[in-house]
């Protein structure tokens, strides 16, 4: 398992998989330090919006993770300053998609990277949209360093940008075709697990089953909040 000491997501939006990372950090104890940066104004991919989804998710956020996380409404470049070189264990990047964007992101945080750095990359199995470009980073990015990627779910390049690879991940970049299969294939058999569930929940939730607390909550923290309560259960097992 990798402890991060520092963790940055670049693009929380409703905040799905960041309070997973918050929620693996509390359940497992880890001494993380993690920063969600986003403006929460959206852009031509997500859309724009108003204030609803930064109070939503802030309100969880403050409940919950508040004693080690925070959440920095800024563009990525407005947020550098904040952090020194070489301190950033793990990196989310999930901002807007052009290649030309995701490139300027991993550019500018790079010389964030500590020597055991990794760079997560979401959405690089998107190709059948023209302005969704990850891949075609992720494609240069993955002949220069180790890396490991999944596909299921829009796909995630983890790319181990440090020096030093953390002894967890050794494995991980370093599996057989054979070896790589069977980890894609038990992680996509988890994220289809949790979708059902969630489907579930959400059909109960929507029928205002009396049974079913918290009625009133939006949309998107149920699914967060829900996501990161499994997700903390299947890492005990991991």
């Amino acid at each position: 398992m990798v402890e991060p000491r520092i963790l940055v997501e670049l693009g929380t939006h409703s905040g799905v998989s960041y309070c997973s990372f918050c929620e693996a950090i509390n359940e497992l104890r880890l001494p993380t330090r993690s920063f969600a940066v986003d403006t929460w104004r959206g852009d031509t991919h997500t859309q724009a919006y108003g204030d609803e989804i930064f109070k939503e998710l802030s309100a969880h956020h403050d409940d919950h993770y508040a004693g080690f996380s925070q959440l920095v409404r800024s563009t990525f470049d407005g947020a550098l300053p904040r952090f020194e070189h070489g301190t950033i264990d793990l990196l989310h990047i999930d901002g807007y998609h052009t290649y030309e964007a995701v490139k300027h992101d991993f550019v500018q945080w790079l010389p964030k990277m500590s020597d055991r750095g990794i760079v997560l990359f979401h959405d690089i199995a998107v190709r059948d949209k023209p302005t969704f470009e990850v891949w075609r980073l992720w494609e240069e990015l993955k002949i220069e360093y180790p890396h490991f990627e999944f596909f299921h779910s829009h796909g995630l390049g983890v790319l181990a940008v440090g020096a030093l690879i953390p002894a967890p991940l050794i494995n991980l970049v370093r599996a057989s075709k054979g070896e790589a299969e069977r980890i894609r294939h038990y992680f996509a058999g988890l994220g289809q697990m949790l979708e059902r569930v969630q489907s579930l929940e959400w059909g109960l939730r929507t029928t205002q089953c009396p049974a079913i607390p918290n009625e009133k909550r939006s949309w998107s923290i149920r699914i967060a909040d829900g996501f990161s309560k499994r997700f903390r259960k299947i890492m005990k097992k991991v």
